[in-house]
């Protein structure tokens, strides 16, 4: 088994820092800001033969009561209770304050292993700047610069110095579909992760802009292994001001070209927005599966919920290809079902294409309807292969094809997903025109 690694310590003290630098990534978004990380942010690194797992947690305020804060120190709990040894990360810069003490007391109450990491000593004497944090009662600090990676080697080498190694080498498990939980802030992304977990794995919080990261979470439900991403609410570019919101704009984006399946959420109690729409096309651009959840079903009267109907169908036509689903995340409402569509919309945008039957399925649509003249021309489909999954894309070869008007690509695309069954993802169409070897001859 891995070692899992848990990094405790007061806001603003490099926790995501040295995670980057432990897990060789930049998955944890880093600012200049105290309180910027919220939920636990899993990530595994090795060093030589050795893996390792990484837990970044929130700032940690062990006698926060209500609010925010609160929440966030529940997350920082959760971690150190499933740790195997814990970084208690503080500021070398900035020495030793009565909140590095009271996390102090709760550690050396929680029991687990833990070593002082005293972070930001670059430049500085590192015997001198550690020395004051001998008064924590929790062995020797450790002086780094998670920033410079200065120690930070050293620092893993002693954390796992306890730890047997697993001769068992490293197979990874299959991970199964990336699933980005995507929308507008405050529609439930958060509750839906939890309620798809069965446990509150991330903060879920009524104020807009809850979660700040895209935050990876491995789970297995049925027998087959996910990664859901919950992201940061997207919303519109002239409301997005600081500079940490535009990184989570950011960390969103990627996450939805990372993933394999989209979920798009939906608030059932406001209207269907542009913004709604933007964050679908901006899916559709990259090509991702799609499953449609309209939140809060439970929550709005039968005439409120006919009108949904046909807000989703005039605006959000363009998405027919998704299937709908009517959730309530607060009460687990629904999440099965929505599930199941995740994995076939997985499967259907991973499909493998027969090459003879995409030739025999295109000959027939071009029997049924040919494409219309450019001119004296008309275009010739000749054969078709496939290009790629994830979107799946079919590769027409033939004469003339630059002509081939937009409307019978859509015809094209509509024939072959219902032929192939490919319900919950976009298909892409490439056209190949055969050289013509005598164009130049006289």
């Amino acid at each position: 088994m891995k070692p899992t690694i848990v990094l405790v310590g007061r806001p603003n003290v490099g926790k995501s820092t040295l995670f980057n630098r432990l897990t060789r990534t930049r998955d944890a978004l880093v600012a200049d800001q105290p309180g910027l990380t919220r939920d636990r942010h899993y990530g595994v690194g090795r060093l030589g033969e050795r893996d390792y797992i990484v837990v970044d947690t929130a700032g940690f305020d062990p006698v926060a009561k209500d609010g925010i804060m609160h929440e966030m120190a529940r997350q920082a709990e959760q971690a150190i209770a499933e740790a195997d040894v814990l970084l208690f990360l503080v500021d070398g810069r900035a020495g030793l304050t009565p909140h590095d003490e009271q996390i102090a007391v709760f550690l050396r109450r929680a029991g687990r292993p833990a070593h002082v990491v005293v972070n930001k000593t670059e430049g500085k004497d590192r015997a001198l700047a550690a020395a004051e944090f001998h008064a924590l009662g929790l062995g020797d600090p450790l002086p780094v610069s998670a920033a410079h990676d200065e120690g930070v080697r050293q620092l893993v080498d002693i954390v796992l110095a306890p730890f047997p190694v697993d001769e068992t080498g490293d197979a990874a498990a299959e991970q199964g579909p990336r699933v980005a939980i995507v929308g507008r802030p405050n529609v439930g992304k958060s509750t839906l992760v939890n309620a798809l977990l069965g446990e509150e794995r991330v903060i879920a919080f009524d104020l807009p802009g809850t979660t700040r990261d895209a935050i990876a979470i491995p789970f297995e439900r049925g027998g087959r292994q996910y990664t859901l991403i919950d992201t940061a609410g997207l919303r519109r570019r002239g409301k997005v001001f600081e500079a940490v919101e535009k990184f989570s704009v950011v960390k969103t984006l990627q996450a939805i070209e990372e993933a394999n399946v989209a979920v798009l959420v939906l608030d059932a109690a406001q209207e269907i927005s542009d913004q709604d729409a933007r964050i679908a096309g901006f899916v559709l651009e990259t090509g991702r599966a799609m499953v449609l959840a309209i939140n809060k079903w439970d929550a709005i009267d039968t005439y409120r919920r006919e009108r949904l109907k046909e807000d989703v169908t005039r605006k959000l036509g363009f998405l027919s290809f998704a299937r709908l689903h009517h959730i309530s995340a607060l009460k687990s409402s629904g999440v099965g079902a929505l599930l199941k569509s995740v994995d076939a919309a997985h499967a259907a945008a991973m499909s493998r294409l027969a090459t003879p039957r995409l030739t025999r399925v295109l000959q027939t649509a071009v029997a049924r309807q040919a494409p219309p003249r450019s001119g004296t021309v008309r275009p010739k489909l000749r054969y078709a292969h496939q290009g790629g999954m994830n979107p799946p894309m079919i590769v027409i070869h033939g004469t003339s094809l630059a002509s081939v008007p937009e409307t019978y690509v859509r015809y094209l695309e509509r024939v072959f997903m219902d032929a192939f069954k490919l319900q919950g993802t976009p298909l892409r169409i490439q056209f190949r025109t055969a050289h013509n070897p005598y164009a130049n001859k006289a």
